[in-house]
């Protein structure tokens, strides 16, 4: 059975109470995220090396359809759905934390043990993100390049690197989907641990993730950097990083939220 399957907190208060972040909380639960990918490798790598994988299937495919130029965005939001996906990882962590030990059961099984919870609608906020970012890639492929199509990955690269259209699709798409990305990152962050932590609705997991981003904006800021540094350097080997990288933010990811939250325990 999932660790969340059954949420003990259903006497948590209406509003978790937000604990501020150092710097050495963020990288200290990047250390802990490390600890338990190391206690668990095989889960670990199972889930990592599936959503991987499940990202190389979608960026191959659009390629083999003569729609490469779309492999570069689609991979960076695929991301976006990274904390969804991460469930069964905060099981592993919530487990290796109480001093059970983790089960295939319980993290392959944590997904449908969210049936009728807050989880779902926090999924569809993801999903509906991941859509938004993908419509403006086309809208601004558009507006900067026309509609047309282009013969290989090469010619469409030639064309952004050597045309001022191209570079101004570059610099204003990069400038949305920082946007979207701080947004999206804000609101997530925190919610999908908590949410499957507590029983509480998932607008008020989501206001709680955006205040702990406002309460320690530096410190989260250098989470966020850090996701992206180790992501795009897990990505350089042939994407084979991602199947470690993957499960350690994931268990960061976990260990973040148990600094920022106070326990139950304390606030009631």
């Amino acid at each position: 059975m999932s660790q969340f399957s059954q949420s003990p907190a259903a006497a948590a208060p209406a509003f978790p109470i937000v604990r501020t972040l150092t710097f050495a909380d963020v990288f200290g639960a990047l250390a802990e995220g490390w600890r338990d990918f190391l206690r668990a490798p095989l889960m670990g790598l199972a889930l990592g090396g599936f959503f991987a994988l499940g990202g190389m299937v979608i960026v191959a495919s659009v390629v083999w359809l003569g729609k490469g130029y779309l492999a570069y965005p689609l991979a960076a939001g695929f991301v976006l759905l990274g904390p969804f996906f991460a469930a069964g990882l905060y099981d592993i962590s919530a487990r290796l934390e109480a001093g059970q030990a983790p089960t295939w059961r319980g993290m392959l099984g944590v997904m449908f043990a969210q049936s009728g919870r807050e989880f779902a609608w926090m999924a569809f906020v993801a999903i509906f993100a991941f859509i938004v970012w993908m419509y403006q890639v086309r809208l601004l492929l558009a507006l900067f390049l026309g509609f047309k199509s282009f013969e290989s990955m090469g010619a469409f690269v030639d064309v952004l690197l050597t045309t001022s259209d191209g570079l101004m699709f570059l610099a204003v798409g990069h400038l949305i989907g920082a946007i979207m990305a701080t947004i999206v990152f804000s609101l997530t962050v925190i919610s999908f641990p908590l949410l499957l932590d507590r029983e509480i609705d998932f607008i008020t997991a989501m206001i709680a993730s955006v205040q702990t981003v406002l309460q320690s904006p530096a410190p989260m800021l250098a989470w966020a950097l850090t996701i992206v540094i180790i992501l795009i350097a897990a990505a350089l080997p042939a994407f084979l990083g991602l199947f470690v990288a993957l499960p350690v933010l994931g268990h960061a990811t976990w260990r973040l939220y148990r600094r920022a939250i106070a326990p139950v325990a304390t606030q009631v």
